[in-house]
């Protein structure tokens, strides 16, 4: 039987109950376990963790817990750099691209409307969801703690935020994705790359009013979806800019 002495920090603490967050509490381990299982033991995804204290010393997640251990947990660090000195690594693809979960499909338009390869498919769940992520070189971006904690997984990310403007901001932050915005250069339906087509190929298709307003327009060659910069254009990117400005 082993005591020890936790706390949790930030954002972290929305994993805990009321009681244990922002606090050091006393938690006892009937069986030998290591820091990971430990943290994972609270609902916590590893995958949010980027540093850990042990008795004020660094550790990985491969500590063993010890008696009378003070352990302190962090998420990650935005305001500064601390990868070169944490114990804690989590790799990322080569290219970064996201498959967000059945939650998060407005996320998924918008991560689109940046320009980034975000792919989503509302009936994919559980170990297709995890198999497509891992075949495809994809961070799983979810808002269900337990996928997380799968081994298999190779890339996630737990989205804390709740509203689209914060879920924005969030990976904008979290994954330094202002170097990669190319702004609606992407479909919002398929995901596809767009590009540029005559108006004289398509005007057929198009509202009347679009016709008179228009004359720049894109195209989607998978799902023949066809794009212009209209009123919904303008409030899109009022949207997409607050969130980048917010990331500064």
């Amino acid at each position: 039987m082993r005591t020890i002495h936790l706390r949790c920090y930030e954002e972290l603490n929305e994993f805990l109950p009321s009681e244990k967050r922002k606090v050091q509490f006393i938690h006892t381990i009937p069986v030998q376990t290591s820091v990971k299982d430990l943290i994972e033991s609270f609902n916590i995804p590893h995958t949010q963790v980027q540093m850990i204290l042990v008795n004020g010393e660094q550790e990985d997640f491969s500590y063993i817990v010890q008696n009378n251990d003070r352990i302190s947990i962090y998420p990650y660090f935005h305001s500064f750099n601390v990868n070169s000195v944490s114990k804690i690594f989590h790799p990322l693809p080569d290219k970064i691209r996201f498959l967000a979960d059945q939650h998060l499909g407005m996320l998924a338009r918008y991560l689109r409307m940046l320009g980034i390869d975000t792919d989503y498919n509302a009936n994919l769940t559980g170990h297709k969801l995890v198999h497509k992520a891992n075949q495809e070189e994809r961070i799983l971006l979810t808002k269900d703690h337990n996928i997380l904690k799968r081994n298999e997984l190779k890339y996630g990310y737990f989205v804390y935020a709740d509203d689209l403007d914060s879920q924005l901001y969030e990976l904008i932050l979290q994954f330094k994705l202002k170097e990669h915005i190319t702004l609606f250069s992407r479909c919002l339906e398929c995901n596809s790359l767009l590009h540029p087509i005559e108006k004289a190929k398509i005007e057929h298709r198009l509202p009347q009013k679009v016709k008179e307003y228009h004359q720049n327009f894109m195209i989607c060659t998978r799902c023949d979806k066809i794009y212009w910069k209209g009123t919904h254009y303008d409030r899109m990117k009022e949207k997409i800019e607050n969130s980048i400005k917010l990331a500064k």
